[in-house]
């Protein structure tokens, strides 16, 4: 698995798994921390664009999310428990512990970007600001469900299904399937789009059997035990308290929903968004709007001070 230029891959012992993380630099404490996490079906090599920039400012982590990349990759439950977003969020705290982390900003992206928000709602603490790329809350994306979205979004009723069936249609051509999802969520439905390397890392997880079955348990736990996580938040009146930056494309994910903004709003305390031109994969379509967008957003919590 290749590596972001400057940055040190290791594995991590999380407490329920291990996993695959790359750092830039040492983590020392004299620097605000910035963790990256990614979504389906990437892993952290996705931010190879914009994590070098970022790395100027703040300490980067960047992680393979549970069944990504080279991290462990364990089997779903008869609750689909083991990929909901909760169980990936506790892996973040225990990665953090087991860097000294007391706190720290979080940025993520599709799947990356739900355990995010998830981390912030269930450890508030360890969570000082949020960055969101291209979703909507799990709960609100399923009540907006209509037929252009089920359209769009086809492979959130299709990943869910029970196992082993879609499992078994991926893994008659597991690459083939990556590549068509890859080209086209991507405003210019082509796999030039990506780098190489990352491409390359991104079909090669995809070869792995066990871990085509995490991401179908990821999808399986946000069609039940992500949802009703969300809905029984909702219900509380619990929101986000960290502040909390949102970026979307144009002709990505939420844009389907009518009023992504608004949503989030319905969620956290202090929102503010902005979208961009792009589809689905905006780290790779376009870095320099994450760039623009995020740099300022997370500068504003660059001092030690602001972490808990």
């Amino acid at each position: 698995m290749p590596e972001i230029a400057g940055f040190t891959r290791r594995r991590i012992d999380c407490g329920e798994v291990t996993l695959s993380v790359q750092v830039s630099g040492q983590i020392s404490g004299q620097m605000p921390t910035l963790i990256c996490l990614h979504g389906y079906p990437q892993n952290g090599m996705c931010w190879a664009r914009v994590a070098p920039e970022f790395a100027k400012e703040f300490q980067v982590v960047i992680l393979d999310l549970r069944g990504y990349g080279q991290s462990d990759a364990p089997p779903d439950d008869a609750g689909h428990d083991a990929y909901s977003k909760r169980v990936m969020a506790r892996d973040i705290v225990g990665l953090m512990d087991a860097l000294g982390l007391q706190s720290a900003m979080v940025l993520g992206h599709d799947r990356g970007a739900r355990v995010g928000y998830r981390l912030a709602l269930d450890h508030p603490a360890r969570v000082t600001r949020l960055g969101i790329i291209e979703i909507a809350p799990t709960a609100e994306y399923w009540a907006a469900w209509g037929a252009e979205l089920a359209m769009a979004a086809y492979h959130w009723t299709f990943l869910a299904q029970p196992a082993p069936l879609p499992e078994r249609m991926i893994n008659a051509d597991p690459v083939g399937y990556v590549e068509w999802t890859l080209a086209s969520w991507v405003k210019q439905h082509s796999l030039t789009t990506f780098a190489e390397d990352a491409l390359e890392s991104y079909r090669q997880q995809a070869r792995d059997p066990a871990r085509i079955h995490a991401m179908c348990a990821d999808y399986r736990a946000g069609a039940t035990t992500d949802r009703r996580h969300d809905e029984t938040d909702r219900a509380a009146g619990n929101r986000i308290s960290a502040p909390l930056h949102f970026l979307y494309g144009h002709h990505g994910f939420p844009a389907h929903t009518g009023d992504p903004v608004g949503l989030w709003r319905n969620w956290a305390t202090q929102v503010s968004a902005e979208a961009c031109d792009s589809g689905h994969f905006v780290m790779e379509e376009n870095p320099k709007a994450v760039l623009a967008a995020f740099l300022p957003f997370f500068q504003k919590g660059n001092s030690l001070s602001d972490q808990p």
